[in-house]
């Protein structure tokens, strides 16, 4: 897929060096420089994954969140724990919303059918290498008792998710502390922390 024209961007070549599921451009650009110049050409290998939707789930009845582990294989190649705590999230089908993908990743990863959204943000994961924007959303959803809440995933896709359900202080402590290493997590957690009352009395009076 073509990079869009923007006045402050000329391309100079684009070839696609790797065409798997997630396809590899190398592209040759110069852009406008903070002096009104243009900079010399620089090439930059740039990872093709596009958008994405997520959801922080919680209940504000219970003041729980729902937090997925799963293993992660480039956290393993990063030196750290590779089972991860994150939310329902995924890449959007061709053609998908990102609020679209988020309800469907929360019914396969979670088993969760999410009530009301409150938009969060959107957010480029690795701005250095790679055009993956998720929307990021905070979901109401009606949880059970504490503890382990289903076994989450496709099982075409050998996905093995444990779904827990926590407390809100405790998930939000963890992400303060630094605990929360993927950042779509750490992001909507820290939201909740700032946002938290607001959304409970929010939803309430809804």
């Amino acid at each position: 897929m073509p990079l869009p024209a923007r006045p402050d961007l000329r391309i100079e070549s684009e070839e696609t060096v790797w065409a798997g599921r997630f396809p590899l451009d190398r592209v040759r650009f110069r852009h406008r420089r903070f002096d009104g110049a243009w900079s010399g050409t620089r090439t930059w290998e740039l990872w093709r994954r596009g958008r994405a939707g997520a959801v922080l789930p919680y209940d504000p009845v219970q003041d729980r969140v729902v937090l997925l582990e799963q293993y992660r294989l480039p956290a393993a190649a990063a030196g750290i724990d590779p089972v991860l705590v994150e939310i329902p999230a995924g890449l959007c089908d061709p053609g998908e919303d990102p609020v679209a993908t988020l309800r469907r990743e929360a019914a396969e990863e979670a088993g969760m059918t999410v009530l009301r959204l409150h938009r969060i943000g959107d957010y480029l994961l690795t701005p250095g290498g790679a055009d993956e924007y998720v929307g990021l959303y905070a979901g109401e959803v009606r949880l059970p008792a504490a503890g382990v809440a289903a076994q989450g995933g496709l099982a075409a896709e050998h996905e093995d998710i444990r779904v827990r359900i926590w407390p809100a202080e405790e998930a939000i402590e963890a992400a303060l502390a630094g605990a929360m290493p993927n950042v779509v997590t750490a992001v909507a957690l820290l939201w909740l922390a700032a946002r938290r009352a607001t959304l409970r009395e929010l939803w309430a009076a809804a």
